[in-house]
Order: C-alpha cells, then structure tokens, then sequence
C-alpha cells in the first residue's frame, strides 16, 4: 500500500509542478507580447512594461488567451491584426517555456 500511496503522491506533486510551470509560462509569454505592442505603439521603458503588466492581468478576465487577443488587438488598432498577434503569442509561448526550462 506504501509503493501505491508513494505513486499517487508523486503523480500529484507533478501534475502541481506542471500547472505551476504552465500559469508562468502564459504570464511571461503575455509580458512578452505586451512589451513588443508596446515597441509597436512606441512606448518605451516604465511605460513599456506597465502595458506589459496591463496585458498580465488581462488573461485573468477570461480562460484561453482571446481576452488578451482582444486587448492587444483593440490597443494596435491597425498597426497588427489578430492574426499576427495570435502568432506572436504562439511565438513567446514557446521562447518563455524554453526560458523556464532553462531556469530550472
């Protein structure tokens, strides 16, 4: 019943560690995104990175990333489609899940 128990133990503590690393990295792949909307609207420096914080926090109006689609979207205006931030995210995804494999 131990061996059983050790299992289930160890099942949980990766499927925590796994949600964890999945939240950090939607956070730092939305920074990523804000910061390069913010270089397209020409913000730069503390500007630049309370857009990024803006972007942060709005992922948590909504499950899935459409809300900050839309917020990124209705903030470029024309200066990128929803498309084009659709695959930048896809983008920094993927670079802030490599940053946090190499973190740990």
């Amino acid at each position: 019943m131990a061996t059983f128990d050790e299992r289930k133990n160890t099942f949980e503590k990766k499927f925590a560690h796994d949600a964890d690393m999945q939240f950090r990295a939607e956070a730092r792949a939305n920074k990523l995104l804000g910061l390069w909307a913010a270089g397209l609207m020409n913000r730069t420096g503390a500007d630049a990175d309370s857009y990024a914080q803006e972007v942060i926090k709005s992922d948590f109006q909504e499950a899935g990333d459409e809300d900050v689609i839309r917020k990124v979207s209705g903030d470029l205006g024309s200066l990128a489609s929803a498309d084009e931030i659709r695959g930048k995210r896809a983008e920094f995804l993927d670079e802030a899940k490599a940053q946090l494999a190499g973190e740990g």
